[in-house]
């Protein structure tokens, strides 16, 4: 047992998603093979706060923001370690390895991918380039543009230009009807985001986005079937894509509280689509991981409309880990159970390109 790797799980975090990330990390935490590593619960409070959780249990009760005990990465590229103590008593902790379970910003977004590279600690997911650009829905748009990838009529806005409010609205306005979907654009788990049928519902849903980020997207609505698709792979890995799922929101849409909170949303692997949509998802969610540089995981979402037309929405690089979401479901599927799928996601971190034994190259 003592020759077994540390791998520090970060979750919680500053975003709007800090209990999503909770949920998850109780998943990801609960399946680390302990035989193997030796995991160390690093939660990040709402205000900021690193702190070691004494247990799995803590967090799924939420005590573990009540630790004294702080736990904090250092970004020493020599020392490899976090700082684990309190009251200034610190205690340095050698980390092989992060599984950043972090969703939304300040975790999602390059930012903990950029300590976690200063530090030279090997890490699951994405680098900080792809996790930068998929967070950013406006830039994930521009790639796929490139791609020549479907994917539906958007207008950008930034939120300095809300002070002529309805200038944007006549702009909006003349190149799409309602009704549109307005988005933050670095936001996740669908927050922020509102549907408007009219020009009053669209000024409120601007106003809402702006809230949770500068840069704003109003998209035309897809009348089409929610669908996803599991991304794994990448370096000396083969990239390879799930099956495909859909999405039966118990909401109009799939908003925050129909994904993680209602017990009449559903999820269905492998379920019967129109055309040959089936096959063509998984191709473009590879296709569009590597555009991004792609590294470890992602979930890459769809619409499918009734002819079989497949639409490209978004692509999430730390994909929810909770027990109804569908990142795990999708290779649970194809045979891969959760534990083995967090091991495969361990290892392939530890071997990612530029870091061996730990030590960055």
């Amino acid at each position: 047992m003592e020759n077994r790797k540390t791998i520090a799980v970060l979750f919680g975090g500053q975003s709007s998603e800090h209990i999503v990330s909770c949920m998850s990390a109780v998943n990801v935490a609960g399946q680390i093979d302990t035989e193997r590593y030796l995991p160390l619960l690093i939660g990040i409070t709402e205000d900021g706060r690193w702190l070691k959780a004494p247990s799995l249990e803590s967090i799924k009760d939420g005590t573990w923001r009540e630790s004294q005990i702080e736990a904090v990465i250092l970004p020493d590229a020599v020392r490899h370690c976090a700082l684990v103590g309190e009251r200034g008593r610190w205690e340095e902790v050698r980390i092989d390895g992060v599984f950043p379970v972090l969703h939304g910003l300040y975790g999602e977004d390059g930012t903990v991918q950029g300590l976690l590279e200063l530090a030279g600690i090997p890490y699951v997911g994405c680098g900080v380039l792809s996790s930068a650009l998929a967070m950013d829905k406006l830039y994930t748009k521009i790639v796929a543009d490139r791609l020549g990838v479907h994917q539906a009529g958007y207008e950008s806005v930034k939120a300095e230009e809300l002070a002529e409010l309805e200038r944007v609205v006549c702009r909006i306005e003349g190149r799409f009807s309602y009704p549109v979907f307005i988005k933050p654009s670095n936001a996740g788990s669908s927050r922020g985001i509102t549907k408007a049928g009219n020009r009053e519902e669209l000024k409120q849903g601007l106003m809402e986005a702006s809230r949770h980020d500068r840069k704003i997207l109003v998209e035309e609505m897809i009348e089409g079937r929610e669908v996803e698709c599991a991304v794994f792979g990448g370096g000396s890995e083969p990239v390879i894509a799930s099956g495909v799922g859909e999405i039966l929101p118990a909401a109009e849409f799939y908003d925050f509280d129909a994904k993680y909170f209602s017990e009449d949303s559903r999820t269905l692997t492998d379920p019967e689509l129109p055309g040959n949509a089936a096959e063509i998802i998984p191709q473009i969610a590879v296709k569009i991981f590597n555009a991004i540089d792609g590294y470890g995981l992602s979930r890459v979402d769809f619409f499918v409309k009734s002819d079989g037309e497949v639409v490209f929405n978004e692509i999430n690089t730390m994909p929810g880990f909770t027990a109804i979401s569908m990142y795990p479901m999708l290779w649970e599927a194809r045979g891969i159970s959760k534990k083995e799928l967090v091991t495969r996601l361990i290892e392939h971190g530890l071997s990612r390109p530029g870091f061996r034994a730990g030590r960055q190259i």
